[in-house]
């Protein structure tokens, strides 16, 4: 393909940058070929010219799609190099916050130097079973994959764990170890995996220590080999350690320290069991202060020494051997502060008294005088002499230098050795995986002996990788068989030779060792001779003479030698040695015991278990003291790594990569400078390189139609796939050598899927332009059409307007035309009228003068005869006058005295008004009288106004009478004349009393407007009361409001916190259940435990001769019942453990003894919390009832007088209850179908027969009445002792006598004695009858005359006590029976009323339908009366069946106590209970059915045939469900009522134990499960429904009642059975998980339900299981079938419906569960499309589940977070808005999913966006006061607690047939 093609513009480049590494750019101009330079554009927008290399011409690297950046594998890059793999591990590590990362065969782990939650259970449980490239990428996933591979292949795997230091190695190494445990199972058992975890703090304490570039570098590597027996589980493990890093021990660089152990010491110096070791702090020894660095930021070294002691205790290492380690590690920080001087130049000596050689020499128990002599001198021999030479100080100080390393280097081979012991184990290991933690690739500023070393095994390793790299290529494409040429790859073994070869850098290093004067600057000579013109990876810096440089795979590094002779020779003085080997201390003299055996270059010891070993043996026919030092350590190194190298290279290599991302440990911070040196140092980039110089990018077929399909045309569509993909290829790609066709794929050269993605985003593009050009053409249009629509509109709209306007421009000119003419009209009108007017007005005034002028003269002479009468009357009116002014003066004067009089009283009575106005009491009544008394004067005022009005009329009379006198008076005119006079007098006093009048009315005037005044006072003060009433009363109403809320709240609160404690206790007894049922489950995993290890000490039992095997089933027989038998079968088992078997691990028998015990006592008491919770549930319960029942006290008190009030009318009752009994047996035809009618005339009978006895126990009480008051003088003679005495022995007797029964049979013996008329004669019998009675002793003495009466009067007492209790309660019964008949008359005639009405309303209806309401309503009297007839008839059976118990209880304790009566004794007993006499017991059971009889010896095939043998797919087709629990039942039932309590034991015994084996046998198959799952809960079933308890029958019809058993009380085992079903319950669920398992993930998440919507992106080297269906893959077809078989197989086998529910509930939570789990694993599968098919599948178990009728169960709530999540990856993921719906949306999912979700979200297609990171970071800030489990995954796990609810069977026992299939012809039916 040419250049041209793909470098065109906006294509995307890398180039290199300075600080970036790589930088992005894109072109903006086309590339021709030719050109010298590309015009690039940066992301910024800043615009650069990239020149080309004028040599090369080679263009930069090509960007892939942004739809493969942030691969789960490298390789699935389609252009592979380096700056697409370091850009893809950056996305994924800082945008993703994903640490892991395939490339290839390579897990590539970036530390993020912060905890993630991605290690928990739950994530081993996910990756577990899982296919590598299914998952993403994971520790887990590698370990996974080698532990699967060592299973079927049956090949030992290797780990191999690298990178530098602080990359995370040992944390993924630990990773890796505990998967192993975890899904290997061995947590539970030897603990193992606890033990190598414990060996970490004790490995790192010794073996780690703080470097300038990490605070925990391991200075030494190590390999661990975990071994698996054939069940491949964990049984041991054993570690090698390689090159220890010695010289940290007497020197450390700035910034470092030393290992950590030695400032562990230092800072717990100051506990007392330290101060013999005589430490201080770390500055004050020379060992540990070199550095100046001794505290780690965050790292208390008091706590990690704690942690140490601990990992050593449990490692088997005890406080002795611990403390004397720390003696020795305190003895080389004393030697390190030993100081020696200078003696002379060629000596040097230690001053005398030296503390810290004492104190050493007093820690490792030698003499200070041998320590401090040989410190200072060596021993040289020759042939013939020995001779001793002082030591320059300089050689003095590297000798003891030397010596420190040496003690560290055996502490460390001991601490080992012994850590090895302790994970070693007797098995034999059939298989390992070895995890190797090894150093990476090292090259500092001064490097040494230590990192040539390193970077030498690294080479070795690195070829290694290199070969199996290209191994698997070549496999890969034998297997597809296409042809392949040689990949050139990059061979270090030039290298390799340069080190380890003859005359190679080791052998003479070696060899310059071997010389008497060699030195570092001799060793430098002899390499520039030999190797700097022979070898090209060897050369020599330009301005140092003592260093080197070699080219290794990684990078160039600069050693120096200074230091490599000294370091390779390892020498110690061998006098030291010696003077340690005669210590007194016993622990260092072990350590140096086995000098001459030096097993491996770390001096291990080799063990067991077939593992290979190293090994270094001396040359013969040396002295043994010196073999350990003839050997170099540069020698020792090359041949361990060889056999390191031997041993992978005999396993199956899996690599993890590790990489250090920034040098300052800062969390989630990626420096590309520092990994790119990491990739290139780890392999990575080569095996990219690898990968791309072959096929890296491969296709399925189908994967590549599917995803290419849109590339091709109809017409190249065929029905082969593989054909269709050759053609289209051959057409897109014209160079055959960029692809080839394999067997099942199709293989790409590097760049080939990155072109056939450009050319699907071109034609997705174009085709989205034409979308886009339809749908803006479309739009256009559309717009256009409204438009024009609208412009239409608008014209006519305008055009009705003009028109509009024209015709009311015509209106309004006609209108002003008709306004014009009326107008005139009107004016000439107005003119006309105007002038008649004046005319008219004219007229009118001049005839109006004339009328008046005749008017005057008419009007004078009529005012002339007035005058005249005027005079005349006022002459007479005048003497009238002055005789009524005389009369009204005196009335006016007696009236103003009564007047005053009451105006006085008037205010004394407001001046009391007042008065009560202010003492605010009685005003009410006051303004009452007081408006009664202004009525009253209003009556006064209009009496005084009829007065007036008499008067007036007199006045009138007496003016006539006046009249009739003028005349007379005339006559006497001159009289008055005369008396002229006097009329002035009068006058004058007429004017007075004018005056007076005037003044009166004044008063009058006065005192009417004080009374008006005071009215409206009283008024106002009236309505401010009134007002002040209406506000009391308004705020009466608020507070009764107020009241009634509060108490309503009050209420409603209550009630909630009701409810909430109701909901509390119920989760709380969920809580219990769960807990109970996990227990249940671990006691039976235990159970299994112990079995496993019975039946491997019966083997070895069986192996070993003189041993007796005891059975293995007796204590599981008994175990589930009787747990002392279990703690005896256990306690015999241990024996039998010690006794016979040496390999069995005692002390784990043990323990699982114990563990045992524990759980069988947290059982119990979690059975009796259960209890007590549900007690407390109970006790809450009836508390609510009593105070329910207290708030009904007032009307129980109403009641309880209602009561008393009905006993008092018994006389009138009883003459309505005979007048009821006639009318009921009158009525007998009508009675008879009456419901109730036989109870009526039993009811009847009873009460004739209470009344008759209870006037006969009046009869009896009046007699003994009389008898005790005639008797009642003679006990007065005896004295007090005998009355106090005697009688108190019958008072004890007679107490005794507390049955009702007893007490009734004494009542009549002392009755009849009474009647006898030998009473009087013979006083003694009724002391033989009372010890008769009494069935007391039989030498009671007789009693005395006085006894006897006393005794009789206590009996008769007791007797009168007993018949008033019985009178009482008959009267109760006899009220309650009243009032029932009472109850039951008033339903007659409701009914009467009832059936008149019916009957009115039916004749009104038309005769077809009066005749179908008749039925009607016929149907349902009768419906009614059968439902009452039933419930009595269940009532009898009751009473009959309690009957007959106490029958059975009586009939056995008289056949106990063996009375030996004759059959014609009676017994006082049977004369009262005669109704029960008759019953004949034998003849009824005879009838009796429903039992099924089988003899002891035939229990065994019973249930060999029942249950052991039986096949459930016959017996749920052809028989009914349950059949066999039915058959159990009904044997059980026999068993209990033949009372033989042995046969019910050990049948219930035998049937749950053959029910375990049966499971133990095939609980792997769901229909044997499901069938005895199913038939367990029908006999725990029948066990409730046939006890007799009231609970469980109400349900059962008659024939069922009887059959209840009779003398077992199986509650016990109901308990254990429920046990037993809740063992089997989690065993379907478990089975029925491991069948959906499979097919969830490839039904919910791969499977394509809907096809075409996901597309397929490239894949790498990591099989990815495909979404398109191929045959033998699961679909949601699939799941859907699976769970409609496990549906109908359980409805067949008759499992309770409920029941069926919780299986489906908890089959939903699996797929949901296992679903959301691994889209929170797959970055794959998290996409838009995705989500809509998750949605489709959800939709489609709604769906199966509401066919099934199953939608209330709660099943479709278990996938709300599933639901959640797959709406969550289709939602908006942009703006605030979309992150508030986001967190209102997903309820159901936790924090982390939340944001895990979001992160994994890829986009498929390159129209889709990824989310951003401040938009999870908006979602994190918006759940950050969520309070929820940090836990990411869901437990797949976890299951609901079951409950069995009470579900009766209607099917009767006596009607079952056995089948002759079930060979049980030995049962017999009863």
């Amino acid at each position: 393909m040419a250049a041209s093609e793909l470098y065109t513009k906006r294509a995307r480049v890398w180039i290199p940058d300075a600080e970036e590494v790589w930088k992005s750019a894109e072109l903006t101009k086309d590339f021709k070929n030719g050109d010298a330079s590309l015009q690039l554009m940066l992301e910024d927008g800043t615009s650069i010219e990239h020149k080309l290399d004028p040599k090369t011409k080679n263009l930069p690297y090509l960007r892939n799609p942004d739809i493969l950046v942030g691969e789960n594998d490298l390789t699935a890059l389609s252009y592979l190099h380096e700056p697409a793999v370091l850009h893809n591990l950056k996305v994924r590590f800082i945008d993703s916050k994903l640490i892991y990362t395939y490339c290839g065969i390579v897990l590539v782990a970036i530390n993020p130097y912060e905890t993630l939650g991605i290690y928990g259970t739950d994530i081993i449980n996910a990756y577990s079973g899982q296919n590598m490239g299914d998952m993403d990428p994971h520790i887990f996933a590698v370990a996974e994959e080698a532990y699967k591979q060592m299973a079927r292949d049956e090949r030992n795997q290797s780990i191999i764990v690298s990178g530098e230091s602080g990359a995370g190695k040992t944390v993924s190494a630990k990773y890796a170890m505990r998967y192993f445990a975890t899904v290997s199972g061995s947590t539970s058992e030897a603990n193992v995996e606890q033990k190598v975890l414990a060996s970490n703090p004790i490995m790192e304490a010794i073996g780690n220590a703080k470097t300038t570039r990490n605070d925990n570098s391991s200075r030494f590597g190590k390999y661990i080999e975990i071994g698996f027996d054939t069940r491949y589980r964990i049984i041991g493990a054993n570690m090698r350690t390689y090159l220890l890093e010695k010289s940290r021990v007497v020197f450390q660089a700035d910034e470092e320290r030393n290992y950590h152990i030695f400032y562990q010491l230092c800072a717990s110096s100051h506990l007392p069991e330290f101060k013999t070791l005589k430490l201080s702090s770390a500055n004050d020894f020379l060992y540990t202060r070199q550095g100046r660095s001794p505290v780690i930021h965050g790292v208390d070294d008091t706590k990690e020494l704690s942690t140490t002691r601990n990992a050593f205790t449990l490692l088997g290492i005890n406080e002795s051997y611990q403390m004397g380690l720390f003696q020795v590690l305190a003895a080389i920080l004393h030697l390190g502060n030993v100081e020696i001087k200078d003696k002379d130049s060629d000596s040097s000596l230690i001053p005398p008294n030296n503390r810290h050689l004492t104190a050493f020499c007093e820690l490792v128990g030698v003499t200070y005088q041998d320590m401090s002599q040989w410190l200072c001198h060596r021993k040289l021999k020759t042939a013939t002499e020995t001779y001793i030479k002082t030591l320059p100080r300089l050689q003095a100080t590297n000798a003891r230098d030397a010596l420190a390393k040496h003690i560290y280097a055996k502490l460390f081979n001991w601490i080992v050795e012994h850590v090895n012991k302790a994970l070693i184990t007797n098995i034999k290991q059939h298989s390992f995986i070895g995890v190797l933690d090894i150093y990476g690739f090292e090259t500092f500023e001064i490097n040494s002996f230590e990192q040539f070393c390193i970077n030498y095994a690294n080479e070795k390793l690195q070829q290694q990788f290199n070969m199996h790299v290209f191994k698997l290529e070549q496999e890969e494409y034998m297997k597809e068989q296409i042809p392949w040429t040689l990949i050139d790859f990059y061979d270090n073994q030039p290298c390799i030779n340069l080190i380890e070869a003859k005359m190679g850098i080791l052998d003479l290093l070696d060899e310059e060792c071997k010389m008497p004067k060699g030195s570092d600057d001799s060793w430098a000579q002899k390499l520039y001779n030999t190797h700097l013109k022979t070898c090209s990876l060897f050369e020599k810096p330009r301005m140092s003479n003592r260093a080197f440089i070699i080219q290794h795979f990684a990078d160039k590094v600069e050693y120096q030698c200074e230091g490599f002779l000294e370091k390779n020779k390892d020498t110690v003085n061998e006098d030291q040695i010696n003077v340690l080997k005669a210590s007194k201390f016993d622990l260092l003299v072990e350590l140096f015991q086995d000098e001459e055996k030096a097993t491996s270059p770390t001096g291990q010891v080799p063990g067991t278990g077939g593992r290979t070993r190293l090994s270094i043996k001396p040359d013969k026919g040396r002295d043994k003291s010196s073999k350990e030092h003839k050997k170099t350590v540069g020698c020792q190194f090359r041949n361990s790594l060889q056999m390191l190298m031997d041993t992978l290279n005999a396993t199956t290599p899996h690599y993890v990569r590790c990489i250090k991302p920034n040098d300052f440990k800062l969390a989630f911070s990626f420096d590309p400078k520092r990994a790119v040196q990491q990739l290139r140092a780890c392999g990575v980039l080569e095996t990219i390189r690898i990968s791309a110089a072959g096929f890296p990018s491969r296709w399925t077929y189908q994967e590549f139609f599917s995803r290419y399909r849109v590339l091709m045309k109809q017409k190249d569509v065929l029905s082969d796939k593989k054909l269709t993909c050759r053609n289209v290829l051959e057409k897109l790609v014209q160079d055959q050598d960029k692809y080839q066709f394999g067997k099942t794929k199709i293989f790409f050269r590097a760049g080939q899927v990155a072109y056939l993605e450009k050319l699907r985003a071109d034609k997705l593009r174009v085709a989205c332009i034409r979308i886009q050009k339809t749908i803006r053409c479309w739009l256009a249009r559309k717009k256009y059409l409204r438009k024009r629509s609208a412009a239409i509109t608008i014209q006519r709209f305008t055009r009705g307007y003009q028109a509009r306007c024209l015709a009311k421009f015509m209106r309004r000119t006609q209108a002003a035309t008709i306004i014009q003419k009326y107008q005139r009209m009107c004016m000439e009108r107005k003119r006309y009228r105007q002038k008649q007017a004046a005319a008219l007005v004219m007229q009118t005034i001049l005839r109006a003068y004339m009328a008046r002028q005749k008017y005057q003269g008419l009007l004078r002479e009529h005012n002339a005869v007035i005058i005249q009468k005027r005079v005349r009357g006022w002459l007479a009116r005048c003497w009238y006058k002055r005789c009524l002014v005389s009369l009204v003066y005196l009335q006016c004067c007696f009236r103003r005295m009564k007047a005053r009089r009451e105006l006085k009283k008037l205010k004394i009575e407001a001046r009391s008004v007042e008065h009560f106005k202010k003492l605010n009491k009685g005003m009410e009544n006051k303004i009452m009288q007081l408006q009664r008394r202004i009525d009253e004067q209003t009556k006064d005022n209009r009496s005084i106004n009829e007065k007036l009005v008499s008067l007036e009329t007199s006045s009138t009379a007496e003016r006539e009478r006046m009249r009739g006198e003028l005349s007379r008076l005339r006559g006497v005119e001159e009289d008055a004349k005369n008396k002229g006079n006097q009329v002035t007098l009068l006058l004058e006093q007429l004017e007075k009393l004018k005056k007076e009048l005037s003044s009166t009315q004044k008063e009058k005037k006065t005192i009417e407007d004080w009374a008006q005044t005071y009215r409206d006072e009283m008024e106002k003060m009236v309505s401010e009361l009134k007002d002040q009433n209406c506000s009391l009363k308004k705020e009466k109403d608020d507070l009764n409001r107020l009241i009634q809320e509060q108490s309503q709240q009050m209420t409603e609160k209550m009630a909630r916190a009701i409810v909430e404690k109701t909901q509390q206790l119920e989760t709380d007894l969920n809580e219990e259940r769960s807990r109970y049922q996990n227990l249940l489950t671990e006691h039976l995993r235990l159970e299994e435990k112990y079995d496993d290890l019975k039946e491997a000490m019966v083997s070895s039992n069986v192996s070993k001769p003189g041993h007796r095997r005891t059975d293995s089933t007796h204590s599981s027989n008994e175990s589930e019942y009787t747990y002392n038998s279990e703690y005896a079968e256990l306690e015999e088992g241990s024996r039998a453990a010690e006794d016979v078997t040496r390999g069995i691990d005692t002390s784990l028998t043990l323990k699982l003894q114990k563990r045992l015990t524990e759980l069988e006592q947290e059982k119990q008491s979690l059975r009796n919390e259960l209890e007590n919770r549900e007690d407390q549930f109970q006790r809450a319960r009836a508390r609510d009832d009593v105070e329910f029942k207290k708030a009904r006290g007032a009307e129980l008190e109403y009641e309880s007088l209602k009561r008393q009030e009905l006993e008092s009318e018994n006389k009138k009752l009883k003459h309505d209850l005979a007048e009821i009994r006639r009318s009921l047996l009158g009525n007998a035809a009508t009675g008879a179908g009456a419901p109730g009618s036989p109870a009526y005339k039993v009811v009847l009978e009873q009460l004739n027969a209470s009344c008759e006895e209870l006037e006969v126990r009046k009869e009896e009480v009046l007699i003994l009445r009389s008898q005790l008051v005639s008797q009642k003088e003679a006990m007065h003679h005896k004295d007090e002792k005998e009355t106090m005495t005697e009688p108190s022995a019958y008072v004890e007797d007679v107490s005794k006598l507390k049955d009702a029964g007893e007490l009734k049979q004494a009542y009549i013996g002392l009755k009849d004695t009474n009647r006898s008329p030998r009473f009087m004669h013979k006083p003694l019998e009724v002391s033989d009858l009372l010890s008769r009675l009494r069935s007391a002793a039989p030498d009671f003495h007789k009693l005395n005359e006085d006894g006897e009466l006393w005794l009789v009067n206590q009996g008769l007492k007791e007797t009168i006590r007993l018949l008033e209790h019985q009178l009482q309660t008959q009267r109760r019964s006899y009220d309650s029976e009243v009032e029932s008949l009472r109850g039951e008359l008033q339903n007659v005639k409701e009914e009467n009323n009832r059936q008149q009405q019916l009957l009115a309303q039916n004749l009104q209806l038309p005769p077809e339908a009066r005749i179908e309401a008749s039925l009607q309503h016929e149907i349902t009297r009768l419906t009614n009366e059968n439902l009452d007839l039933m419930e009595q008839l269940e009532k009898q059976d009751r009473t009959i069946r309690k009957l007959k118990k106490q029958l059975k209880v009586y009939s056995k304790r008289i056949g106990e106590m063996g009375a030996g009566q004759t059959e014609g004794q009676t017994s006082p007993g049977q004369m009262v209970d005669e109704p029960i006499h008759p019953v004949n017991i034998p003849r009824r059971e005879k009838d009796f059915q429903g039992m099924l009889e089988y003899k002891k010896e035939d229990e065994l095939k019973l249930v060999k045939n029942l249950i052991l043998e039986l096949k459930p797919r016959g017996v749920a087709v052809n028989l009914i469900p349950g059949l066999p629990a039915y058959i159990l039942f009904m044997c059980l039932r026999h068993a209990d009522y033949v009372n033989d309590d042995q046969k019910v034991r050990t049948l219930l015994t035998s049937t749950i134990n053959s029910i375990k084996k049966i499971l133990k046998k095939r609980g792997d198959d769901f229909e044997t499960v499901s069938f005895w799952l199913s038939n367990t809960c029908r006999f725990l079933h029948c066990l409730k429904q046939y006890s007799g308890d009231e609970a469980f029958m109400k349900h059962n019809t008659q024939r069922q009642n009887e059959h209840t058993l009779s003398n077992f009380d199986l509650a016990e085992y109901r308990q254990v059975i429920s046990d037993l079903a809740i063992q089997i319950y989690q065993q379907l669920i478990k089975c029925m998980e491991n069948i959906l398992q499979p097919m969830i993930v490839s039904g919910m998440l791969e499977h394509e339900t809907i096809q075409g919507v996901s597309g397929v992106k490239p894949t790498g080297l990591r099989k990815r299981t495909s979404s398109i269906a191929d045959e033998g893959t699961y679909t949601l077809d699939s799941i859907l079938r699976q769970l409609s078989a496990f549906h109908s197989t359980m409805c067949q086998h008759g499992t309770d419906p409920e029941l069926i529910k919780q299986v489906v509930k908890q089959q939903f939570y699996i797929i949901g569960a296992v679903t959301l789990n691994n889209l929170l694993l797959r970055k794959d599968m998290c996409s838009w499309s995705k989500g809509m098919q998750i949605r489709y599948n959800v939709s489609q178990l709604e769906e199966w589940l509401r066919d099934k009728g199953l939608m209330v169960c709660g099943a479709k709530e278990t996938l709300e977070p599933l639901i959640q999540a797959a709406q969550l990856l289709q939602v908006k993921k942009k703006t605030d808005e979309d992150a508030e719906a986001i967190c209102s949306m997903c309820l159901a999912l936790t924090t982390a999913q939340i944001v895990k979700v979001l992160n994994l979200y890829t986009p498929v297609n390159e129209f889709e966006e990824r989310v951003s990171v401040a938009f999870i970071r908006t979602i994190q800030t918006r759940l950050r006061d969520r309070c929820e489990s940090p836990q990411l995954l869901m437990d797949t796990k976890m299951i609901y607690p079951v409950t069995f609810p009470f579900n009766p069977s209607s099917l009767a026992l006596e009607t079952i047939q056995i089948p002759s299939s079930l060979n049980l012809s030995f049962l017999t039916r009863v």
